[in-house]
């Protein structure tokens, strides 16, 4: 059977080449996170799609920066959050520029769009005694040798240890952990890698995983993963983010997200003498500016450390 002139122009504007080469672009040139660049995928598709209306027109010739601006006010009045919104800024802005220099756009129409600002809510940190009672929780829960308690306890102990983000902790495999250096290597945004240290609690738990509940669990989709699944394949971020979730409320301290332990692993840095350079290292940051508006310094380090360095203090 013959295509209809409807199939026939839906497929000669179809905007899905367009998204398969934006998509190549973020991953293999800009080097972006798996889910940053399925963010940014879906954030342009959606702009497409509201570019959609004519068929007889190619969506991206009405794209200019008064229909950028209109379209995230749109999503601004629907009550899209400011956090989101400026990640879509920077996604269609990104989609622009690589329209541009690729001969998709006449013009860079984004150049001139600005971001709003996201509200700076901090997540939730605990209290050093609140990350100790979380762990004796985990280690607790692990005596019984379960293999899932015992990933559990070591899991969580290395997210508290290094600070690292969950979808570095489940990116671990075996030979990037050194137990007698104490450290592990992980592969952050940009698929940079860096090494970071752990101390002792957090290698005893994961010896103890490392010899009773891995080899419980491995299968042949586990040959090289640190955390594996119940059914032997690597871990999923989302079981170890149900994890965080029922630990805390187990252990009566207040709820928060895996990044909610990287956050508080760097305050407690700081808290403890750390300076911010070293909090950026540990954190993966390539700007010490965002280590800056990641952590918060408490009052009384802050008054501490006016105290030991002004001399009319």
């Amino acid at each position: 059977m013959g295509t209809t002139a409807r199939e026939t122009d839906r497929e000669r504007h179809d905007e899905v080449p367009v998204l398969e080469a934006f998509t190549r672009f973020l991953g293999l040139q800009r080097g972006l996170s798996p889910h940053t660049v399925r963010a940014y995928v879906t954030d342009v598709g959606q702009l497409l799609e509201h570019l959609g209306g004519d068929e007889d027109a190619d969506p991206l010739a009405r794209l200019d920066l008064t229909t950028l601006r209109a379209w995230l006010a749109d999503q601004r009045r629907r009550g899209m959050s400011r956090a989101t919104l400026a990640r879509r800024t920077a996604a269609v802005r990104t989609f622009c520029t690589w329209a541009h220099r690729s001969g998709h756009l006449a013009q860079d129409v984004g150049a001139r769009l600005r971001s709003p600002r996201p509200n700076r809510h901090l997540p939730t940190v605990l209290a050093v005694d609140d990350a100790a009672q979380l762990l004796a929780v985990a280690q607790d829960r692990a005596g019984d040798d379960d293999p899932v308690h015992l990933r559990d306890w070591a899991a969580l102990e290395l997210l508290y240890a290094t600070g690292v983000r969950i979808s570095e902790l489940v990116g671990v495999d075996v030979p990037d952990l050194d137990a007698g250096e104490r450290t592990v290597r992980v592969t952050g945004k940009g698929d940079k890698d860096r090494v970071v240290p752990f101390g002792v609690p957090a290698r005893r738990a994961l010896e103890a995983w490392l010899e009773r509940g891995r080899p419980a669990l491995a299968g042949p989709a586990s040959a090289r993963a640190l955390f594996l699944g119940a059914r032997g394949g690597r871990v999923d971020p989302r079981t170890i983010r149900g994890v965080v979730h029922r630990l805390t409320a187990v252990a009566g301290v207040p709820d928060l997200a895996p990044h909610g332990l990287r956050h508080s692993a760097a305050t407690h840095l700081l808290a403890g003498g750390s300076d911010l350079r070293t909090v950026q290292e540990v954190l993966g940051h390539s700007s010490l500016a965002t280590t800056q508006r990641y952590t918060h310094v408490t009052p009384e380090r802050l008054l501490a450390a006016y105290t030991q360095a002004h001399p009319r203090a």
